[in-house]
């Protein structure tokens, strides 16, 4: 007698939630009510006769019993979205899937991704910029653009650019930090964090030579971009990377606290799926996107070379 699999539906459900954490989130995302979502869940713990969640007024954790069962559901998952992308078909687009930080996404790789749909027009291409650490192949992803000292072993990862750290804050908050000599003092500056890139101000610090500075207190962020938007509002002093913050220093909206730049112990790689090689389409957008950040890199440190040698 054939095993009787339990209802789709109920396992779609435990899936979202339990990647996400919330019964909300999952019905958000599955375009349908939190109390279909909590009752599909409650039909299959009644099936399988275990608890799979721990139901709290402020938490939802998975049982032991979830522990175990959401990887083989996540894989099931994982595998039928693989096998449905990997049939011939017919269809005049494809989409290719992205995971991006929303900082990067936001200045570098949106801006252009007309050139590539000019090439590509039959290519379709979705961004994703959630901060959720994405498995390959489990996630469904092509690729992830991810921020790190150095590729991770047994994957495919791909240098795109790094970056050089500046103390960056508005015309405003500088001229408060003026001394009686001229030059800015950073020890009287509120430093501005972002909890992603929470060893910039120190990585800056030593580079610069500067021991005589608290790198631990301040205003903290979650984003770059937040951190950058304080910065702007004149709330204290951020650690711009250049060059995704050259826009508001182009602008005038930040200047610099200092001209020492130091390099960046991180740079910004293409990690590619394993099904990258496969399809011609991801084969093709990920020739773009390294001709593109190799294009931009050279610009960066040439236009980084003219700025250092016009200020001597």
């Amino acid at each position: 007698m054939p095993l009787r699999l339990p209802p789709l539906n109920s396992l779609r459900f435990f899936e979202a939630a339990a990647r996400l954490g919330s019964f909300k989130l999952a019905a958000a995302e599955l375009n349908v009510t939190p109390s279909a979502v909590s009752h599909g869940i409650v039909a299959l713990e009644e099936t399988l006769g275990v608890a799979l969640f721990v139901r709290e007024p402020r938490k939802l954790s998975l049982t032991p019993a979830g522990e175990l069962y959401f990887p083989y559901i996540a894989e099931a998952f994982s595998l039928i979205l693989t096998g449905t992308q990997r049939l011939p078909d017919g269809r005049t687009h494809r989409t290719i899937s992205v995971s991006c930080a929303p900082t990067l996404a936001a200045r570098w790789l949106v801006p252009r991704l007309h050139d590539f749909r000019a090439q590509w027009p039959n290519l379709d291409v979705s961004v994703d910029t959630s901060r959720r650490q994405v498995g390959f192949p489990v996630d469904g992803f092509d690729f992830g653009i991810r921020l790190s000292r150095g590729p991770v072993p047994g994957s495919d990862w791909n240098r795109l650019f790094g970056e050089k750290l500046v103390p960056v804050c508005s015309p405003a908050c500088r001229e408060t930090l003026v001394d009686a000599h001229g030059e800015v003092d950073l020890r009287r500056a509120t430093l501005i964090h972002v909890d992603t890139a929470s060893d910039d101000w120190q990585t800056w610090l030593d580079g610069a030579g500067i021991r005589n500075i608290d790198a631990t207190g301040g205003l903290r962020f979650d984003t770059i971009q937040l951190a950058l938007e304080a910065a702007t509002t004149g709330m204290g002093v951020a650690v711009g990377r250049r060059p995704l913050v050259n826009r508001e220093l182009d602008a005038g909206m930040l200047v610099k606290a200092s001209t020492l730049s130091v390099d960046a112990k991180t740079s910004y790689w293409l990690v590619c799926s394993e099904r990258a090689d496969e399809r011609p389409e991801l084969q093709a957008f990920k020739r773009w996107l390294l001709h593109e950040a190799l294009a931009f890199e050279a610009l960066s440190t040439h236009d980084v070379t003219a700025c250092a040698a016009a200020m001597r």
